[in-house]
């Protein structure tokens, strides 16, 4: 089958999906949107993907060049005579996708285009009904965001869900682990951008450090708010508590997992969370924000603990409990790569995209 894949940039899940891609029997050309931002060197396109050099895929996306996007696309289209076009996220790559009328068209939701895009304003709910009603078949990672798309449009009958999942030879619990002997090691490695909510965190472990001073936080990435959770942290005290360790490779980033007691995600928007499925795969209890798509995967004290989102005195409370349940984090942790082990499992989880492209191109 020819696949044409359409994406917004080339992110860390695109690299994923495509290297995946590039050991099946199918032919893929890659389209990218816009240029990429922060590639680095351990995700390079696969040899075995073709990249499509188009009008797009130069600079930052621009609405007012959606009809050259769309005139350039059908280019492509027409050189590499696809069997269908996979797309997404949707009020953007979806758009420009619908534009050129081509079918069969995959819809792919990308989590944060269904749980806050299409609530910015009018135009972005009416362009995500425009391209859902328009979409031959959708795939999400989570159940809430497939019931957004039906809501918006998509035939529920032509859709799947599969959450992406890891690699869990990779992202697994490693028995000599580097966890600090005393206290409570906090992990977390959310991107430090609003939607995201570490600056609720870094609040939170402000609180919880006053009576708790054997607590100690990993914070991984960076972004926007990098002078607003600095400036908490200083001012709240703790910066000596908090190990800043910037972004790091797929290949390193187990070893952070394995060092922490507890990883938190104070996300205010997410499908289903692949930085959550590694934590669970390296055999971490979570202490997550109670959104939808994360409901999915944490069960109330078994495999961790939910707070309400964007609460810092609730999440402070939390952590101060779960600091207390220091002799049961294992048993906890050990459930969390039984749902990982389950439900988590790139390798399988990844078939069911390619049983989507099969569903898909019976509509051609």
């Amino acid at each position: 089958m020819r696949i044409l894949y359409f994406s917004f940039g080339y992110s860390p899940h695109d690299h994923r999906f495509l290297s995946a891609l590039a050991k099946t029997e199918h032919q893929v050309y890659f389209v990218r949107l816009e240029r990429s931002k922060n590639e680095s060197e351990d995700r390079i396109v696969p040899t075995e993907i073709e990249q499509v050099i188009w009008e797009g895929g130069k600079r930052d996306f621009r609405w007012r060049d959606v009809p050259r996007y769309v005139r350039g696309l059908r280019r492509v289209i027409k050189r590499t005579q696809p069997d269908i076009l996979h797309a997404g996220p949707i009020q953007t790559v979806g758009l420009v996708a619908v534009l050129t009328r081509f079918r069969p068209l995959l819809m792919m939701s990308w989590g944060f285009d269904l749980m806050e895009d299409v609530y910015r304003n009018k135009w972005w709910e009416r362009v995500t009904k425009f391209v859902l009603r328009r979409s031959t078949f959708f795939i999400s990672d989570a159940q809430v965001t497939r019931d957004k798309a039906i809501q918006y449009g998509m035939n529920s009958e032509r859709t799947t869900v599969f959450p992406w999942g890891v690699d869990l030879a990779h992202y697994k619990p490693n028995e000599v682990t580097e966890k600090h002997k005393k206290g409570i090691t906090l992990f977390c490695n959310r991107s430090w951008e609003p939607r995201y909510g570490v600056d609720v965190l870094a609040r939170a472990f402000v609180q919880a450090a006053k009576s708790r001073p054997d607590l100690s936080l990993i914070l991984l990435a960076g972004g926007s708010q990098n002078r607003l959770l600095r400036r908490i942290l200083t001012s709240g005290g703790v910066m000596d508590q908090v190990h800043f360790g910037g972004y790091i490779s797929q290949k390193d980033l187990p070893r952070y997992y394995n060092m922490a007691d507890v990883y938190i995600s104070p996300s205010h928007v997410d499908g289903s969370s692949v930085s959550l499925m590694e934590a669970m795969a390296c055999g971490l209890p979570c202490l997550i924000s109670d959104i939808p798509a994360n409901k999915e995967w944490v069960i109330e004290g078994e495999n961790g603990w939910l707070f309400p989102d964007g609460d810092v005195d609730a999440l402070t409370k939390a952590i101060l409990r779960v600091a207390d349940k220091r002799d049961t984090l294992n048993e906890n942790g050990a459930k969390s790569r039984e749902v990982a082990e389950a439900r988590a499992d790139w390798s399988k989880n990844f078939q069911k995209l390619l049983q989507a492209y099969e569903l898909t191109a019976q509509f051609k």
